[in-house]
């Protein structure tokens, strides 16, 4: 895996011919448990380096579209698998804990609902008040700037832009990393507040 902007903090990629860009998993490295976000397929190296690193104690789903590899990775290493209680009652598979805004295991993480993508309920993840992790809706297909899905993917355009909107209130962002596409790394807060204007102006 590569190393991301924090130590704590690790990352794969796999590409996608279809879509042109990288779906991305994301570990975030803690002493109480490690966490991995919308894990990708790994290889026989990323799983050795994973086990080097402690393992998974937690794997977060953001949507039911980012499952991936997340059972597979569960049965490996023992890990409890969480998702959006949105998605509680059409989930494909069983799930450990059903996380929201209100109710989240894992300290350290803040959990922002999207509304209006493409799947009910979809989880952005902020870890530590620094660094913001994104599902389906906000992305970025072009290195440098961040986008949302596209007008047909989404179910409720208005409440999708004030989702973005709302993530682009918190100051203390750093980076964000997308599910799909090209991190940020920088100016994570005033890119989004780029991309919130771009939606409504």
């Amino acid at each position: 895996m590569k190393a991301l902007h924090r130590p704590d903090l690790f990352g794969w990629s796999v590409f996608n011919e279809e879509k042109n860009v990288d779906f991305n998993g994301t570990v975030w490295v803690r002493e109480s448990g490690n966490v991995v976000i919308d894990p990708m397929p790994m290889t026989a190296h990323d799983l050795a380096h994973l086990e080097a690193l402690g393992g998974a104690d937690w794997i977060v789903l953001t949507n039911s579209d980012h499952t991936r590899w997340g059972l597979e990775l569960a049965a490996s290493t023992g890990a409890k698998l969480a998702g959006p209680v949105g998605e509680k009652d059409t989930w494909p598979s069983p799930c450990d804990a059903w996380i929201s805004e209100s109710s989240c295991p894992i300290e350290g993480l803040q959990v922002f609902e999207m509304n209006g993508s493409k799947t009910p309920g979809e989880l952005a993840l902020l870890i530590d008040g620094h660094t913001l992790v994104t599902g389906d809706l906000v992305r970025a297909h072009r290195g440098g700037s961040l986008m949302i899905l596209p007008d047909p993917k989404l179910t409720n355009r208005t409440a999708a832009i004030a989702s973005v909107s709302r993530l682009a209130e918190v100051s203390s962002i750093q980076a964000v990393l997308v599910g799909d596409g090209w991190h940020v790394f920088r100016d994570g807060a005033a890119q989004l507040r780029v991309l919130a204007s771009s939606l409504t102006s």
